[in-house]
């Protein structure tokens, strides 16, 4: 089996049900605290294609706005944006090899193991 990568946020519930959904499966996965590692740019262009959504989809909106970001439809700005302001980042997101998943709800990333 590919190893199994986690962008892991400690304090969302929905990523600390998702990290113990891979443990309780024999899975210890790459744990990458993002907020205090954010992903550069090259990296948030391969994680949504390995999700197969788009810059927008990733965004999460209530802390978009808080941060009084300006709305844009440039998917190469909102890329600048996720790598500035990693707290925007949808969470969790599992990697396996090609692909991922984001863990909303936890049980969509067995899609990918």
């Amino acid at each position: 089996m590919s190893s199994v990568t986690i962008y892991h946020n400690p304090r969302c519930t929905k990523s600390r049900q998702t990290l113990a959904l891979l443990i309780e499966r024999g899975i210890e996965p790459t744990i990458i605290e993002y907020l205090k590692s954010p992903p550069d740019e090259a990296t948030i262009q391969s994680l949504l294609k390995k999700l197969g959504i788009q810059a927008a989809q990733l965004i999460r909106r209530k802390e978009y706005q808080a941060l009084g970001l300006s709305e844009t439809d440039d998917p190469q700005e909102l890329i600048a944006r996720l790598a500035a302001h990693p707290e925007i980042i949808e969470r969790p997101i599992v990697v396996r090899g090609a692909k991922a998943r984001l863990g909303r709800p936890p049980e969509q990333v067995l899609e990918i193991l």
